[in-house]
């Protein structure tokens, strides 16, 4: 459509796609592209495969989110109706012949009989209609369904009536959501205050569509968990609002226990926030997650001298050589207001191999970062062990001609391990997030440059909670869910370096690239036999020593996740961006 110059055509069938894969980054630039064209307007980026409830519910958000209720109202009952009509379209699809399932289920169900085989079948049918919640609550481009859809349009909608002053219609949405949460105390009380307000005598009934649907699912679930029971097989409950005393008692312990664990980890990471000793002596905790108005975040101070950080530079600083390798500069994805240069422990090494770099520099290096590892291990998770699932030395450099009227930022906001989503106040762990990761760290060398402050924000990435400055030495880790979503500021001028860290609970995503430069730098000691006081004093004081080093010979699966500049990607709905940079 372009090459036909239909710009309308071509702007509408880009959006379509890029709604469905936010992960595409051609896409999103090319998306960029068209919004500074002066022939393509607002109404060109339209879905043309646009899902009507989902249209209707985002459009109703945007009003919510403005205070502007009434039509805010007026679009989540639109939204509220078309997802209904299509749960029942969904439904019907489930009608039909027998599917198999995979071995082990189908020998669970599979007695020999007629009347086994009904029941069977019937059961299928079942389970298929009570997923299909889940189908109608997963926004276009998503794996992950929004948690409760329906009883938060009708949440939503009693409070945008309440706000808009229509007192009868928002105590007929508390009615209809008290159907999913009979004992919820705000709403319990709301409707207290709306039979004051209306008077005793008026009579506030739940919505009947409402009353259906919540009856007819309850009747579904007795016989699904009837069937779990007594026939065996499992069942994942798509609702939270499912009464307890509708699960069986031999299945309710292992729903109990489940919760307890959930509990336990909640008080785990509450506990985390009680730290002891630091391993290393000198380094100072700066800012604490109080201080930094959040939860699982820190910043320590003294983690490296000036001169380590000037020696870590020099790696930053190598060019192309007879290796025809170097530290490469490209404009930075984010925006073209600044170069990115990325250097990975591997091709340090590889550098170093081929005479370009110092050798006790990429040592350095290493060390510099298994220092900051057991820094964040310790503090965060002491007794389970961090495993690197990326290592990067990143730098950011303003283009001087093309910071005039700069609006953008050098990173925009996002999470480390999911999609973070700010219109649906949501953070989706599922592909092409690195689900893996687990605690994110950033190792600044340097502030010699304007701009570049890290910030935090809430899930809204919008409302920013803490901020911090870079400068040599300066270690900031934090947790890397939807707890903390972060972004960063514009470098305006100079170049501001820093060694990136991502670190894993599990083995099987650890850092095969490190694993590597680890096995040639110990095959480096070994051929040279360089003698520990060739090394310069003080580099990382109280870091890994050369026997720590040492690989061991028991070496982590490797993954099929392949880790390298470029490759590390996961973004946000409205933003792609690559994980290989802070």
């Amino acid at each position: 459509f372009l090459q036909l110059k239909k710009l309308d055509q071509a702007v509408s069938a880009a959006h379509t796609f890029f709604v469905a894969n936010p992960q595409h980054l051609q896409m999103r630039e090319d998306i960029e592209k068209y919004r500074r064209m002066s022939g393509v307007k607002l109404h060109n980026f339209r879905d043309l495969e646009a899902i009507p409830h989902w249209e209707a519910y985002e459009a109703g958000m945007q009003h919510y989110n403005a205070d502007e209720y009434p039509q805010a109202a007026a679009r989540l009952e639109e939204s509220l109706t078309e997802a209904l009509s299509a749960l029942e379209e969904c439904r019907a699809l489930c009608e039909g012949p027998w599917e198999d399932e995979d071995e082990d289920e189908e020998e669970e169900y599979m007695q020999p009989g007629l009347y086994e085989a009904i029941a069977a079948h019937y059961i299928q049918v079942l389970k298929c209609r009570q997923q299909c919640v889940l189908d109608i609550a997963t926004k276009p481009g998503r794996i992950s369904p929004a948690e409760d859809f329906i009883p938060s349009h009708l949440d939503l909608l009693q409070f945008s009536y309440d706000q808009a002053g229509n007192q009868t219609l928002a105590a007929e949405c508390a009615a209809s959501y008290l159907l999913f949460y009979p004992m919820d105390e705000p709403m319990l009380e709301k409707m207290k205050e709306y039979h004051a307000e209306l008077g005793e005598d008026t009579h506030v009934t739940a919505r009947e569509n409402i009353r259906h649907y919540i009856q007819r699912s309850l009747m579904e679930k007795k016989l699904i968990y009837y069937a779990v029971e007594h026939l065996g097989g499992t069942f994942n409950d798509p609702d939270l609002w499912t009464p307890d005393e509708l699960i069986p008692d031999n299945l309710k312990e292992k729903h109990r226990e489940d919760q307890e664990k959930q509990k336990r980890g909640t008080l785990d990471a509450e506990d985390r926030e009680k730290r002891g000793p630091l391993p290393f002596e000198g380094i100072a905790v700066t800012m604490d997650s109080s201080q930094m108005n959040g939860t699982q975040r820190v910043v320590f101070d003294r983690v490296l001298t000036e001169s380590e950080c000037k020696d870590l530079l020099r790696l930053t600083k190598v060019r192309p050589g007879s290796s025809g390798e170097g530290y490469r500069s490209r404009r930075s994805p984010h925006t073209p207001h600044e170069r990115f240069e990325g250097l990975t422990v591997l091709k340090a090494v590889q550098l170093a191999q081929n005479g370009d770099v110092d050798w006790r520099d990429v040592k350095l290096f290493l060390q510099a970062s298994e220092k900051s590892r057991k820094i964040i291990q310790s503090y965060f998770t002491p007794g389970k062990k961090l495993h690197f699932s990326f290592t990067h030395l990143v730098c950011r450099t303003a283009v001087d001609e093309e910071q005039e009227g700069r609006m953008d930022l050098s990173h925009p906001v996002h999470a480390d391990n999911c999609l973070l989503d700010p219109e649906g106040q949501e953070c989706w762990k599922e592909p092409p997030a690195y689900v893996y990761r687990d605690y994110s760290g950033i190792l600044y060398l340097n502030d010699d440059f304007e701009g570049g402050d890290l910030f935090f924000t809430e899930v809204d990435s919008v409302t920013v909670t803490a901020k911090v400055h870079p400068k040599c030495g300066r270690l900031v880790a934090f947790s890397s869910g939807k707890e903390n979503p972060h972004g960063v500021q514009a470098v305006n001028q100079g170049r501001r370096c820093a060694v990136a860290l991502w670190y894993t609970h599990s083995k099987e995503h650890a850092e095969q690239e490190r694993v590597k430069a680890e096995e040639l730098v110990e095959q480096r000691a070994v051929e040279q036999d360089w003698p520990d006081g060739e090394e310069r004093q003080g580099a990382v004081h109280n870091g890994r020593s050369s026997s720590e080093l040492r690989v061991r010979s028991s070496r982590a699966r490797p993954t099929s996740q392949a880790h390298k500049p470029g490759s590390e990607g996961t973004q946000r709905p409205k933003e792609l961006r690559t994980r290989d940079e802070f």
